[in-house]
């Protein structure tokens, strides 16, 4: 049987009740989010591609985990593709910079936020919960989004 988004949350939780674990997710999760699309956003596509804009493995990525997040809950993937499409046109801005390799930045702040990340569980004194379930590498964005439609009053 599936979980709910509320069975996730709960679990994945557990491991994250400090407050500055709390805040350093709140900073790193969206940035690893993003720059986990700009890193695949990066590897070489089809010419077949070429015939759509903006589609890519990192597009083709955030419609898959969409797909996910619905089937989790259609309000938490309505807010999840909003935050896809958002993730994604920062992606998109900063290749068109050309101030870098989308690559290289994406790797830069994915070691950078991971690195903080693994502080604020250390401070926590509690394992990242993808060690148990690689599910909760994508739970982790979706969590935040739960307590942004809980103080906005939206059910999920």
């Amino acid at each position: 049987m599936a979980k709910s988004a509320d069975q996730w949350f709960a679990e994945y939780g557990e491991s994250h009740r400090n407050p500055t674990n709390k805040a350093i997710h709140w900073i790193a999760v969206p940035v690893i989010f993003i720059s986990v699309i700009g890193l695949i956003w990066s590897i070489p596509t089809p010419a077949a591609f070429d015939r759509a804009p903006y589609l890519n493995w990192g597009t083709l990525g955030l419609a898959i985990a969409t797909l996910w997040y619905i089937r989790l809950s259609l309000p938490l993937g309505i807010g999840m593709a909003i935050f896809s499409i958002i993730a994604a046109s920062l992606v998109a801005a900063f290749e068109s910079t050309g101030l870098m390799p989308v690559w290289g930045m994406s790797l830069i702040l994915f070691v950078v936020m991971w690195v903080l990340q693994f502080i604020g569980h250390h401070i926590e004194g509690k394992k990242p919960s993808f060690f148990k379930d690689l599910q909760f590498l994508l739970i982790g964005p979706a969590w935040l989004m739960g307590f942004i439609y809980r103080s906005l009053g939206i059910r999920y």
